[in-house]
């Protein structure tokens, strides 16, 4: 019995590509018509009625960021996902991402880096790795249930006999923990959770094609999470 098309098939991208096509166009259309009624183009609207409307449009807003990542994963399916690689400082790339980190909706939970000596070269794309840290700080910040915020730690240690960088990001009181784990008590990465769209997803994908990997805690796999990118020489 053919079951249609599966991840890792030819006909997988395609199937992305055509959701992302058949999601975006009617988005476009709700949210121009969002947009008439804002400006009052058809009539005056009442305050209680903007607040609605405005409520809409960040709704629009998030389905069309869903068809963009819909598209970007068909494109890593295929291959074609493209990528400027140059060597470049990871320790000042964390630190621009925390910086730039969106504020959570309902609370407020700060990220720091530990202080660390010297550069800590990567080669690769530093925007994409910059957005897929981004996604997985967001989502690591978003399962916290202490007060306590997320601590941030780079360090060095081997992966697969290469030298490589390892990040560890989670609670204080979790961290020194994480940051020493071994492989054996690290877990997949939990990329699947709501309110986070596909973001986890090219995240794993963005990470994996800069040869490096990253896992959840296997004790409590939304508690924080660990990246390991190879070092550049």
């Amino acid at each position: 019995m053919d079951h249609g098309p599966t991840p890792g098939t030819n006909s997988w991208p395609r199937l992305l590509s055509l959701a992302s096509h058949e999601v975006r166009n009617p988005i476009s259309v709700v949210g121009g018509y969002i947009r008439m009624l804002l400006t009052e183009k058809v009539g005056p609207i009442s305050a209680p009625q903007r607040k609605l409307l405005e409520e809409a449009t960040k709704s629009c807003g998030r389905l069309a960021a869903i068809a963009d990542e819909l598209s970007q994963l068909a494109r890593f399916e295929e291959g074609t996902a493209p990528f400027h690689r140059k060597k470049f400082d990871l320790n000042a790339l964390l630190t621009e991402t925390i910086t730039a980190l969106p504020p959570l909706p309902d609370r407020e939970v700060a990220v720091t880096l530990e202080n660390q000596e010297g550069r800590a070269d990567v080669e690769g794309d530093a925007a994409r790795l910059k957005t897929a840290l981004s996604s997985v700080l967001f989502a690591v910040r978003r399962e916290l249930v202490t007060g306590d915020g997320i601590q941030v730690r780079l360090g060095r240690r081997t992966h697969r006999a290469l030298p490589s960088l390892w990040i560890a990001m989670a609670d204080p009181g979790r961290l020194d923990q994480l940051s020493s784990a071994g492989e054996d008590l690290l877990a997949t990465f939990d990329e699947w959770r709501g309110g986070c769209g596909l973001s986890l997803t090219l995240a794993r994908r963005v990470i994996e094609s800069h040869g490096g990997q990253v896992w959840s805690p296997a004790q409590d796999a939304k508690a924080g999470a660990v990246i390991v990118l190879p070092q550049a020489a």
